[in-house]
């Protein structure tokens, strides 16, 4: 008894540093170090460009005189009336402005820095519901952020852990085909997949989308995670075009006309059996394709009546389902014999890439970045000169006219 006690009491003693480090450890911060670091996300070097102090109340009553009198706002005026925002209710106002911008004359001249500047004062301001609207509907707002601003909407999304939200912005550079930054590429594949691992209940629109996102994306990356994503993203737009056809399919989305989704899937598995050493897929994945082959099969047994709604491509395409089936499973074999399954989610496939290579894409993208705001600060200043000598030639005019 004594014996025990003393165990119990060693014991004890043994686990609280342990318990205090888990109290000290902030586990968030942890998983937070996956996405961008604070020196990519900070704003001091957007914040020391040369201020252009202005009153928004005088700019927007500039901006109602103007337009009232049939005249175009220029975009110097838009740039510092973005600028000058300083609260919620301010970037709230805004939006009736910048659809103003959109449609007038000039409204191709709503400058880049300014698209930049419209995000950034949503994320300051918490706005980010603002800043997703008017991305969503940037046809009517002008809004077509670059990829580092597109960076930063997506880490903010996902430090707060709404991974539906930061997937609604991978909708956006996906429908943008703006892809080509390897850091863009980390961050959407990472909203993925774990908006994925939440398991949430899509409909035939939002397997399009994802697995549009995941297929362009995953063509970027030649390794596990890339090819992972391509044949989940093949599988979830095969679904859709055999249930709805392949009009469903590239209608407004950057993707091809020609059929065959899931034969495509399937030769994501076959070049993995055959060609490539270092890659395996994702057990979970080919978990997700066989369980999108089953439902398929289910959704022909019972809409066999109705294939005279498709299109005879479309029906051609649905009696290769069970070819594709077998052909699935045989490959799958094939995969299991040669060790080129990976037990883990594509999830933990995407973080092990992120913890791999975020941060060296990091450095590239901040040089690039300050280039950038360099350029844009020059091209701004030429433009301010420009306004100015345009004010002095009309004021010399207006004099010379005054004194004849």
């Amino acid at each position: 008894m004594v014996q025990s006690k003393m165990a119990a009491s060693i014991l004890q003693r043994c686990l609280r540093p342990v318990q205090t480090f888990s109290k000290c450890v902030d586990y968030r911060s942890i998983a937070r170090r996956c996405l961008l670091s604070s020196a990519y996300t900070d704003t001091a070097l957007w914040e020391q460009r040369q201020k252009d102090p202005q009153d928004l109340g005088q700019l927007a009553s500039l901006m109602d005189r103007t337009y009232e009198r049939k005249f175009p706002v220029s975009s110097l005026v838009i740039g510092r009336f973005i600028d000058s925002l300083s609260s919620r209710e301010e970037v709230d106002q805004a939006e009736y402005y910048l659809y103003k911008f959109r449609h007038s004359p000039n409204c191709w001249y709503l400058r880049d820095w300014s698209v930049h500047s419209w995000f950034r004062q949503c994320l300051k301001y918490g706005a980010r519901d603002k800043a997703l609207y008017t991305l969503k509907n940037k046809v009517q707002f002008g809004m077509f952020p670059d990829d580092f601003t597109f960076n930063l909407l997506i880490d903010s999304f996902m430090k707060d852990n709404d991974f539906k939200g930061a997937c609604s912005v991978v909708e956006e550079v996906m429908l943008q085909e703006s892809f080509e930054r390897i850091s863009t590429q980390i961050l959407s594949l990472s909203a993925l997949s774990k908006h994925l691992a939440t398991k949430p209940e899509l409909g035939w629109q939002e397997e399009r989308i994802m697995g549009a996102s995941l297929m362009l994306v995953g063509l970027k990356q030649e390794n596990s995670v890339g090819f992972s994503a391509r044949l989940l993203g093949y599988a979830l737009i095969g679904k859709v075009e055999l249930s709805r056809g392949i009009h469903a399919v590239f209608h407004q989305m950057p993707l091809i006309w020609t059929s065959g989704y899931l034969g495509r899937a399937l030769a994501v598995m076959d070049a993995v059996c055959s060609d490539l050493r270092d890659v395996k897929l994702s057990e979970e994945v080919l978990d997700h394709v066989e369980k999108i082959l089953q439902e398929l099969s289910e959704i022909s047994d019972r809409q066999s009546d109705t294939d005279t709604l498709l299109d005879e491509e479309d029906q051609l395409e649905r009696l290769k389902l069970p070819e594709y089936i077998n052909r699935f499973k045989e490959l799958k074999e094939r995969l299991l014999a040669q060790d080129k399954v990976d037990p883990r989610s594509l999830e933990s496939l995407v973080s092990a890439l992120t913890r791999q290579t975020l941060a060296v894409c990091e450095d590239a993208d901040l040089s690039e970045y300050r280039r950038t705001v360099r350029d844009w600060e020059a091209e701004r200043q030429q433009l301010i000169r420009r306004e100015r000598e345009t004010k002095e030639k009309n004021l010399k005019e207006r004099l010379k006219k005054q004194a004849q």
